[in-house]
Order: structure tokens, then sequence, then C-alpha cells
């Protein structure tokens, strides 16, 4: 049967896109951020995945105010990069799973979970960057991506704990799969930052650390922190950090940190990053 080998955090910072497709990865400023990856794409050159449920948020992309899925799955063949204003980026169209993917539909909604299934739909920075810090520049990507968006930007957003929950879901779908499957779930965005207001550029490096301390070991205490709290310690982009709570409730219990990495200032941003090996139970 398929089964979850490991699971990767990242930041997708838009522009770290735009630096890795203008060749500046080796600028002062931008050199420290990527070589916190280096580690991350040999482990992925040794272990590489079938597939990858990768977890991110859509920047009015793919969705707007006209539709608001709170959970979106893509079960289609292939997804292409979005234009976000200035073009697509100049990556690889993204190839889907859909056998897999619609196998976790089914299982997830079975288990009481209301998800939106999405068949057409271009993937923006969000999921591209993530894409690109750990496999560079290839051709092709070299796995097949389901993408699973969640709505974080538009409130009433889901909880850490709904999230938490969704991810033990998945892995329940996943492990009923009955072929043969390498699959890593990853969860994206964050880490502190907050892009407008008074606010902006926020970056606490104190509540990150802490937040990145509890991910593989105390999981629970992480999906009863509130929205108030993320908002009002993080900025209001880091609520987005309740997507890597989907990802480390698909690894269950057991769980072992093998890779760390923590930087700021990425534009505004904090950047986070691990990568944890899947449990047994």
């Amino acid at each position: 049967m398929a089964r979850i080998t490991a699971g990767v955090t990242s930041s997708h910072i838009p522009l770290i896109g735009r630096v890795i497709d203008t060749d500046q990865t080796d600028t002062p400023y931008w050199k420290p951020v990527f070589e916190g990856y280096e580690w991350t794409k040999e482990w992925l050159r040794k272990e590489p995945p079938d597939v990858i449920f990768l977890v991110y948020n859509d920047h009015a992309s793919a969705f707007d105010m006209r539709i608001i899925p709170t959970f979106a799955i893509g079960c289609a063949e292939r997804f292409p990069p979005a234009d976000e204003g200035y073009g697509p980026r100049p990556v690889p169209v993204i190839e889907g799973a859909p056998d897999l993917a619609w196998h976790i539909a089914q299982s997830v909604i079975e288990q009481d979970f209301d998800l939106t299934i999405i068949n057409e739909m271009a993937l923006d920075h969000g999921l591209t960057v993530p894409l690109s810090l750990m496999f560079g520049q290839p051709k092709a990507w070299p796995c097949r991506i389901i993408p699973f968006a969640v709505n974080v930007v538009v409130y009433p957003v889901p909880s850490g704990r709904r999230c938490y929950k969704l991810g033990q879901a998945i892995r329940k779908a996943v492990q009923s799969f009955d072929e043969d499957l390498n699959v890593q779930v990853w969860g994206t965005g964050g880490m502190s930052h907050q892009i407008q207001g008074k606010r902006a550029g926020l970056i606490n490096k104190a509540w990150d650390k802490r937040f990145l301390d509890r991910l593989a070991d105390k999981p629970e205490e992480l999906a009863e922190i509130e929205h108030v709290e993320y908002i009002r310690e993080a900025g209001a982009e880091g609520i987005e950090l309740v997507m890597w709570l989907i990802m480390r409730g698909a690894l269950g219990a057991g769980v072992k940190e093998l890779h760390r990495h923590y930087h700021v200032p990425a534009s505004n941003t904090a950047v986070g990053h691990m990568v944890l090996e899947a449990g047994s139970g």
C-alpha cells in the first residue's frame, strides 16, 4: 500500500521565486536563505518521493471572492503555473496524481471532512516556490504532485485543530491506497510576517522558534493555538502556519526531526523550513 514517509515545511515567499528565476541566489542578501535548503536537496536526491501531497494557499490566482473553498484538492492530470500579474513563472507544468487524489478525496469526505474537488486550476507561488527551493530549476519536476489549497486569506479560516485532524484523515486515506507509493506531505507558508498596515514587516523570532520546537513532539499543543494568537504574535499572515499542521497530522506518532532552517529576513518575512521523518503510529 501507499505510505507517508516524510513531511517537509517551507515558507513560500513570492520574491524567492523571482530571485531563483533571475539567478540571484548567490548574492550576499539571499545566499543564507538558500544555503538552508542544500541539505534537503541532497536528501531528496537520496530519498525521492513518488508523490508529494503539497498543502499551500492560493493568493487570488485560482480563487477569488466568487468562490472561496476552505479545503480544495486538485485531482487533474496536470496544472499550469499561474500568471500572477507578470507572466507565469518559468517552471515546469505540475503533473498530478489523479488516482491517488480521487482516492484521498473520497476517503477524507467519508471521514466527514468537506473538500472541494478541483479539476482545473493554475498554481501560484504558494506551491511553485517550495518546489523550486527543494528541486532547483529542472526541465520537469521529479515526481507527481497533488495540490491541496487551504483558505487562510479570507475569514473565516480553519482552525489549527481542524487542520491537524484533517492531516490525520489524510494519513488514513493514503495508507488505504493499494498502490506501492512513497508519499511525502509538504506544509507551506509562514513563518511570522505581516505585509500591510502599521505592523508591516513584523517578525517574531521567539514565537517562530517555539513553534518549530514543538512541531515534531508536541503538535497537539500547536493545534490548540487560537487564531488571535497567530495574528497578535506572528502577524496577519502568520495564520498560514495552520497548513503546517495538516502536514504534521499526516505523519503520525514517533516523528523524528531530520533538518531545520530558520532565517530572517527574506523580503519582510521569516523563513522557516523543516524535514520530518514520519512515525509508525
